[in-house]
C-alpha cells in the first residue's frame, strides 16, 4: 500500500528538475559572499518581496529567531499571536537565545485585530519590558492555514509603528497566501521590516529558507547566523533547489488549495468527521473525530494515511503539497472511510 503523507508539506521530495538544478549549481563559499548562486537567490527573493535585502539560511525556525535577535535585546517583548509558530515550534527560542519575553495575545484563526494589539504594547514603566517588536504569522499554521487580508495585516502594522515597535512576518508560507489571495507577497512583505518565507514547505525544496529585510537588519542577522553556526560553505547547491521552486512552484500551489478543498469536501461527507469546508483557504485540513486525535493518527496510519494531531484533542490536520495528487486525494478519503468502519 502507498503511502499518502499528509503530515507536511515539508515531506516533499526534489522533482526531476530540481535535482537537476542542484547538479549544475554554480557555487562558492557563501561565508566569503562568493556563492553566485546564493547570491541570485537572495537578490531575486528581495526583489520579489519588496524589501532591500535577503539573507539564506537553513531553517524557517532560524530565519524568525535571526528576525528577533536582530530586533530585540535582553529583556525586551515581542508581541505574537497565541498559536504562532515562534512560540509552538521553535523550542523555546524566544527565551533561551535572546533573553527575550513574548506576550501572547488572542487571535481567530491566528488573525489579530488592531485592537489586541494596541491593548498590549506596554507602557514606558521601569516594571514593565520594552514592548519592542510584533511578529506575525502568514498563512497561519494553527490557524488552519488562514491567510491574513492585507487590508487587516495594515491596520495592525499601522498600531505597531504608531507604537514604535518593529514588525517581523513569519511568511514562511506566504507564496500560499499570494496564490489564494491573487495578489503579490510583497503586499504584506513591504508593510513589515523583516519577512521570513520557507523554500522547503510548499515550493518543495530539500533546504533552506531566507530572511528579507531592511539592508542593516540583514547585515545584523548575518552575523547572528554566523554566531549560531548557520554559515554554510558551497550553499548554491541547496540555494539552486530554492530558486528553482521560487521560479518555478509558486503558481502551482494553487493546486495544492484546490486539492485541500477536494479533501475537506470528502472528508465532510464521512461518518464521524467534522470539517468546516469555509475554513479551508490554502492547503490545510483541520479534521474533527469523534475519537482522540492522538488515537486517530495511529489508526490512519495502518491504512497508509500519515496525518498529524493539531489544535483540539480530536483534531487532526491534513496538509497537501506538490507530492499528492487528486488521485490520492480520492483515495485518502476512502481508506479514511475504511479506517473509521
Amino acid at each position: 500500500m502507498k503511502p499518502i503523507d499528509f503530515r507536511s508539506d515539508t515531506v516533499t521530495k526534489p522533482t526531476a528538475a530540481m535535482r537537476r538544478a542542484i547538479a549544475e549549481a554554480e557555487v562558492g563559499d557563501d561565508v566569503y559572499g562568493e556563492d553566485p548562486t546564493v547570491l541570485r537567490l537572495e537578490a531575486k527573493v528581495a526583489e520579489r518581496l519588496g524589501l532591500e535585502a535577503a539573507l539564506f539560511v537553513p531553517s524557517g525556525t532560524q530565519a524568525n529567531q535571526l528576525a528577533i535577535g536582530a530586533h530585540c535585546r535582553q529583556g525586551d517583548e515581542v508581541l505574537t499571536e497565541a498559536g504562532s509558530h515562534i512560540l509552538h515550534y521553535e523550542g523555546g527560542a524566544v527565551p533561551a537565545l535572546w533573553g527575550v519575553q513574548p506576550q501572547p495575545l488572542p487571535g481567530e484563526w491566528g488573525v489579530l485585530t488592531p485592537e489586541v494589539v494596541a491593548a498590549a504594547v506596554r507602557e514606558d514603566n521601569i516594571h514593565n519590558p520594552r514592548t519592542r517588536l510584533l511578529s506575525l504569522e502568514n498563512t497561519h499554521n494553527r490557524g488552519g492555514g488562514a491567510v491574513w487580508s492585507v487590508e487587516r495585516f495594515a491596520q495592525v502594522v499601522k498600531v505597531a509603528r504608531d507604537a514604535g515597535l518593529a514588525v517581523h512576518l513569519d511568511g514562511a508560507r506566504l507564496f500560499n497566501a499570494e496564490v489564494a489571495a491573487g495578489v503579490p507577497a510583497s503586499s504584506w512583505a513591504k508593510l513589515t521590516d523583516t519577512t521570513a518565507v520557507c523554500f522547503s514547505k510548499g515550493l518543495g525544496a530539500p533546504v533552506g529558507s531566507a530572511l528579507v529585510g531592511r539592508a542593516d537588519l540583514i547585515r545584523e542577522a548575518r552575523r547572528l547566523r554566523k554566531r549560531l553556526g548557520g554559515g554554510m560553505r558551497q550553499a548554491g547547491i541547496l540555494a539552486a533547489a530554492a530558486l528553482y521552486g521560487l521560479e518555478h512552484h509558486v503558481e502551482r500551489l494553487a493546486e495544492d488549495h484546490a486539492n485541500a478543498r477536494r479533501l475537506a469536501a470528502g472528508l465532510a461527507e464521512v461518518p464521524g468527521v467534522k470539517v468546516d469546508v469555509k475554513r479551508v483557504e490554502t492547503n490545510m485540513v483541520f479534521a474533527e473525530f469523534a475519537r482522540p486525535a492522538r488515537d486517530m493518527v495511529p489508526l490512519l496510519s495502518t491504512q497508509g494515511v500519515l496525518t498529524n494531531p493539531a489544535g483540539g484533542p480530536h483534531t487532526v490536520r491534513l496538509v497537501t503539497h506538490l507530492d499528492v495528487s487528486a488521485a490520492d486525494i480520492d483515495e485518502a478519503v476512502a481508506r479514511v472511510r475504511r479506517a473509521l468502519k
